[in-house]
């Protein structure tokens, strides 16, 4: 009898985690390799932010908050809702958690039960899943192929929605896909979903303010307002503003939920880090211009990289609305030989060799819960993207 207890069954190390991991051990053993498997800006958190950290910490404002967040940081947030979406949230119907990942984890622990079903529109963020059914739900995927510009459509969400369905997980602009709804798409879906008053909906907004191409980013309830009462809007300060390590996510919904998920909270992290909290508060309070400039270098990046791998024989890859994520179809890949004579049978084969013999590290698709795929992230350098596209033309010239 395992000492382990069953629920571990339901979770699985991250595989972006353990392709960034593993590049990592490469590198420290003095390989060459470029990683792309991170989800993770490459610009540093603006000074502005970090200021206000500085000061937190000449103040003393290191100890203890209150579990939910900060008085000043949940209005922030309930201003940011206001200000940039249209949305009317009060300070008390905010929480604040230790990433977006403990919000998602909060908030699923705190309203499924043994067999609800979660629908998660594939391909999806790894972690999805793995938290649904770590609560006991039920993940429900459901394919959203290129052909479709990985987007649901309605008739996919009617056919989805069963009794048993407590949550749909709408991720706009997505990882990994970076596709991107528009305000027509999600009012479509909205429609679907006034039918279904049982089902609530989790609307992961973390790369809203990464869209290119004049690409407007709309939040659910900024359009569908009629499903206030049973929406969780999700988000966090983690890529808009360059502070993954900060570790703060935030959302907002009906008060019962987020009383619920700061219970939860209360018994396991308490509150997220006083400190990045304060840095939080001048985040979404200070200025926003730094975002062009991200945004143009973050656009000319997926250009660069989206022409270069589309020039590569047996790669087609979609240009995305927005996040930093490129999704390479690699279909036509599969069932060819590398030069020591292994048949690549899937995606997973694909980017093991490309990180093998090219040093390059992404994220096979399976991870995301379509095959046939790999994710790159191409929040790095102009340099290294140039580098790791051409190491992964001269592998994939190399197949026969």
């Amino acid at each position: 009898m395992s000492f382990l207890a069953q629920r571990m069954s339901f979770i699985k190390p991250s595989p972006t985690i353990a392709v960034t991991t593993k590049a990592a051990e490469l590198k420290a053993a003095g390989k060459d390799v470029i990683g792309l498997g991170a989800g993770e800006p490459d610009f540093d958190t603006p000074d502005h932010i970090k200021d206000a950290a500085k000061t937190a910490l000449d103040k003393g404002q290191t100890k203890y908050t209150p579990v939910a967040g900060t008085p000043a940081l949940k209005q922030a947030i309930a201003d940011k809702f206001k200000r940039e979406n249209g949305i009317d949230y009060t300070a008390k119907q905010v929480i604040v958690g230790a990433g977006g990942k403990q919000v998602i984890f909060n908030a699923f622990l705190a309203s499924l039960n043994k067999g609800d079903e979660v629908i998660i529109p594939a391909p999806y963020w790894v972690s999805y899943p793995d938290i649904v059914a770590f609560a006991e739900g039920v993940p429900v995927s459901v394919p959203c192929g290129q052909e479709q510009g990985f987007k649901m459509t309605p008739a996919q969400l009617e056919a989805a929605i069963t009794p048993k369905t407590k949550w749909l997980i709408l991720n706009s602009p997505s990882n990994p896909t970076g596709a991107a709804y528009t305000a027509d798409e999600i009012k479509a879906l909205g429609e679907v979903l006034k039918k279904h008053a049982h089902v609530w909906v989790m609307t992961d907004d973390i790369y809203e303010h990464l869209v290119y191409d004049n690409f407007t980013f709309v939040s659910l309830l900024t359009v569908v307002p009629e499903l206030y009462d049973r929406t969780l809007t999700v988000n966090g300060v983690s890529k808009a503003y360059s502070m993954t390590g900060w570790r703060i996510g935030y959302a907002a919904g009906p008060q019962a939920l987020i009383n619920a998920m700061a219970d939860i909270q209360s018994q396991s992290t308490s509150n997220p880090s006083s400190v990045s909290q304060a840095a939080a508060v001048a985040a979404l309070n200070g200025t926003q211009d730094f975002l062009n400039d991200w945004r143009k270098a973050f656009a000319k990046r997926r250009n660069d990289v989206h022409a270069g791998l589309n020039a590569i024989e047996g790669i087609s890859c979609a240009l995305p609305e927005g996040a930093f994520y490129l999704f390479p179809n690699i279909q036509p890949l599969l069932g060819k030989k590398t030069p020591a004579g292994k048949v690549l049978e899937n995606d997973l084969d694909l980017c093991a060799y490309l990180l093998d013999d090219a040093l390059v590290a992404a994220v096979p698709g399976s991870a995301f819960g379509l095959d046939g795929y790999f994710r790159i992230s191409y929040a790095t350098s102009d340099a290294i993207l140039a580098e790791a596209v051409k190491r992964i033309k001269a592998a994939v010239e190399a197949l026969v």
